[in-house]
């Protein structure tokens, strides 16, 4: 809580799990029937929306990023800053566990490039990798 600017219903990491700073990051995020999305998606046949796995892998490179940066979530915000190969392999329900699994790629000038994955039960259910800065915040 204290590195991410995030809260409820948009805060999407529940607990980290593991972390190597500056290397890896592996967090969880409990996927319930009551999440304020699944009332429209879709009635009958709840389903975690897509862009809300990115969501959540994007929170998670900001936690593995600010791990690394001491005090910088001070006065910075992790942004999201590109998404490249993405990908879905599997539905996420509820009562399911979302495992979030980020590696540090690359920083380039100041833009960090990440591998995530997003898992349930062991099996892939998306990847994608994200391109992430820090940016200062408004005052």
């Amino acid at each position: 809580m204290e590195l991410l600017p995030h809260r409820y219903p948009f805060l999407m990491i529940d607990r980290v799990t593991e972390v190597e700073p500056g290397a890896s990051l592996t967090a969880i995020k409990n996927v319930t029937i009551n999440e304020p999305f699944f009332q429209g998606h879709f009635p009958g046949q709840p389903i975690m929306p897509g862009v809300l796995i990115l969501e959540a892998m994007a929170q998670a490179t900001g936690l593995l990023a600010f791990s690394d940066m001491k005090g910088a979530h001070i006065s910075k915000l992790y942004m999201l800053v590109g998404i490249d190969k993405a990908r879905f392999r599997g539905q996420v329900l509820p009562g399911d566990q979302l495992t979030l699994q980020i590696s540090l790629k690359r920083n380039m000038r100041g833009i960090g490039i990440f591998r995530c994955q997003a898992l349930v039960d062991g099996e892939v259910v998306a990847e994608a990798e994200m391109m992430c800065s820090a940016q200062g915040r408004n005052p």
